[in-house]
């Protein structure tokens, strides 16, 4: 509720200060000799500069140029509120003001066609990056001729020996059984490490053991 008493408030001063404007531009164009229906078109076109340097300002990131016709508008609107305050003779305008207000109509047309046609300059999307710059062939004549890799001597053969350790036959029996029935339940030998588990004896004695089995 608050929201709209604001907006309506805001519109009905704009719309007075507007209406002010507008007739303080129409007692100046009269006063400098445009009478008539040439006396209401100026602040028509002071207003239409005005809203279309702020619609190019709002929608273009360089407004430079926006800003300046904003401004050359702004200043007529303004100087004809201030002209028309008492602070200038309304039934002998100076000359240069007849000028100024003869020459109006020419300048806005010059504004106006400059901000609608203008083209707005293509702005990059954040998120796009640059494309990859084509990949070129490499000239096979021009290419460094691969150097071969040295060859390097065999590394020694290590003979894997297994310490000699006293494997009691008892236990030697055992352990055949055991390594019997791994391999019919599995179907593979059995290795070291497993047959230390199962006779829970140390890795040199399993390893001595395997060898035996072999």
């Amino acid at each position: 509720m608050f929201r709209t008493l604001r907006l309506d408030a805001v519109l009905i001063q704009a719309v007075i200060a507007g209406a002010l404007s507008f007739a303080h531009l129409h007692d100046l164009a009269a006063a400098a000799g445009q009478d008539g229906w040439k006396a209401w078109a100026y602040p028509v076109s002071v207003d239409l500069l005005l809203v279309a340097a702020w619609r190019r300002m709002r929608t273009t990131a360089d407004n430079r140029a926006a800003w300046v016709w904003f401004v050359i508008a702004l200043t007529a609107s303004l100087g004809a509120n201030v002209a028309t305050a008492g602070l200038l003779d309304m039934t002998d305008v100076p000359d240069w003001l007849r000028i100024t207000v003869a020459g109006w109509p020419a300048l806005a047309f010059l504004g106006g066609t400059l901000l609608a046609h203008t083209p707005a300059p293509a702005a990059m999307p954040a998120d796009s990056e640059p494309a990859p710059a084509p990949a070129v062939a490499p000239d096979p004549e021009l290419a460094p001729a691969p150097v071969p890799a040295p060859e390097l001597p065999p590394p020694p053969a290590v003979a894997e020996s297994v310490p000699a350790v006293a494997v009691p036959p008892a236990l030697l029996d055992h352990a055949r059984k055991v390594a019997d029935n791994h391999h019919a339940t599995t179907g593979t030998r059995i290795d070291a490490d497993t047959l230390r588990a199962r006779l829970g004896v140390p890795a040199p004695l399993a390893n001595a053991i395997t060898a035996q089995l072999a």
